[in-house]
């Protein structure tokens, strides 16, 4: 079955451009051209991943973006920001609102392709070893991608759940940016390694009671990151 992309769009050349193309590649593709029509067709229709320009008229992109993952009925659904704008405080503010990843106008309709089969392959792939892994007060159920903090869920994105993940099975041991980045991001040529940072940080403020004084993922100065493996 084709997964459905939701592209969210204003330019109509745009809009076709990107249609054409994903649905060479066998995607399945609908489009809206605001923010609000776009929250109407998500209530109405089940969508495996949406693409959603920064610029918009109505709801700017940056906003829709924190409704949809703020809500249980939407927070699941990965996001790719495309934009024209390239500065880095854009693309660190569109993954701290929750996006999954970041393409900056113009790009090649090969590299859209690429990132979004990236992003869909990062929210199926199949987790490895435990089914329910503990570590302090969180629980990790990784056949149902959930996290449980005293009991209660934390919503995450699909990345911030693979890079926890990754980390869990492995505490104790120190990984770098670049690291992280082939193990989560794997094949992925266009994310940067500052992404990594950003998603360290969302981490932190989802699962740690003090964010600034982490107990569960820890920095070792000059080296990387790395889960406590004691708790």
């Amino acid at each position: 079955m084709s997964s459905r992309i939701l592209v969210v769009e204003d330019e109509r050349d745009i809009v076709d451009l990107i249609s054409y193309n994903l649905e060479k590649e066998g995607f399945d593709v609908s489009t809206c051209q605001n923010g609000e029509e776009a929250l109407q067709l998500i209530k109405k229709d089940k969508f495996d991943l949406i693409l959603l320009d920064l610029m918009l008229p109505g709801i700017q992109g940056m906003e829709l973006c924190r409704i949809l993952k703020s809500s249980d009925e939407t927070s699941f659904i990965p996001i790719i920001m495309v934009t024209a704008k390239s500065e880095e405080l854009d693309k660190v503010l569109g993954l701290e609102m929750g996006a999954d990843d970041y393409i900056t106008k113009p790009f090649s309709p090969r590299e859209l392709g690429a990132r979004i089969k990236a992003v869909l392959r990062r929210v199926k792939a199949p987790a490895e070893h435990e089914k329910i892994i503990t570590v302090g007060e969180l629980e990790i159920n990784t056949d149902k991608y959930l996290l449980l903090k005293r009991g209660s869920q934390i919503k995450l994105t699909a990345t911030e759940f693979k890079l926890l993940l990754y980390l869990a099975q492995r505490r104790g041991r120190i990984y770098n940016r670049d690291m992280l980045l082939d193990a989560v991001w794997k094949d992925e040529a266009f994310v940067e390694p500052r992404t990594v940072d950003v998603v360290i940080r969302r981490l932190r403020t989802q699962i740690e009671d003090d964010p600034s004084n982490p107990r569960y993922i820890k920095t070792r100065r000059g080296l990387g990151y790395y889960m406590e493996e004691k708790l």
